[in-house]
């Protein structure tokens, strides 16, 4: 078989969809971080954008999470998408909608003004809240199977496990559907394993880091 690396960040939430769908699928792979605040050579030669993730297949390179999630559909066994066409699509809409939270997440943590931290919460409230309406009995997205879906938003829930210990920014407030749901994917062994053990701790400390609202908050907690 053609040796697959995944080419990874510790903290990437969109690395971390391709480790969990390569574990789902049992599809054997290396993993190498690279540190993106001192991209080495061999990196950027191979990094069309000089972003992470990547898949090297061989001698090829694939780049861009949504694609490299498609190529493993394609290519690897145990399908994570559903049969169905309709059905399919919407669940490719679904993790793309999973990218723009994310999106709005880096925002958030970022915003330097109180205004702006304000309203990227709501806006992120108000995605949450569709999301909410969107989901049905569980345990996952749709229904008893496991998706591509939920393993894109298995790292989304993930960051408010670092989040909920500053504050409740009130953004997942009243969703009990998305409550089960991010319980349930936080026991899934796909998700933990894949960032480190250590992954909360580091990602604390890159919040603080970011001489953003959020981090002069988690500074006067600690004061």
């Amino acid at each position: 078989m053609t040796k697959l690396t995944l080419i990874s960040h510790e903290l990437c939430p969109f690395v971390q969809r391709a480790a969990i769908a390569l574990e789902e699928k049992g599809v054997a792979f290396e993993r190498i971080n690279v540190d993106l605040g001192k991209k080495p050579d061999w990196f950027l030669a191979i990094s069309p954008l000089g972003k992470v993730p990547l898949l090297q297949v061989g001698d090829a390179v694939i780049f861009e999470s949504a694609v490299i999630l498609e190529y493993l559909e394609e290519t690897q066994p145990n399908p994570l998408h559903p049969a169905d066409a309709i059905l399919r699509a919407e669940h490719r809409s679904w993790i793309e909608f999973g990218s723009s939270i994310l999106m709005d997440l880096w925002s958030f943590y970022t915003a330097t003004d109180d205004a702006a931290f304000q309203a990227k919460a709501k806006q992120l409230a108000e995605k949450f809240a569709r999301l909410e309406q969107r989901l049905g009995e569980g345990p996952y997205f749709d229904g008893a199977r496991f998706s591509l879906v939920d393993a894109a938003f298995g790292p989304v829930f993930r960051y408010f496990d670092v989040l909920d210990r500053i504050a409740d920014f009130g953004v997942l407030a009243d969703k009990p559907r998305l409550a089960a749901w991010r319980a349930v994917l936080a026991q899934r062994p796909s998700v933990v394993r894949a960032v480190r053990p250590d992954y909360p701790e580091r990602l604390w400390s890159f919040f603080a880091s970011r001489g953003s609202r959020l981090s002069a908050l988690m500074a006067r907690e600690a004061a």
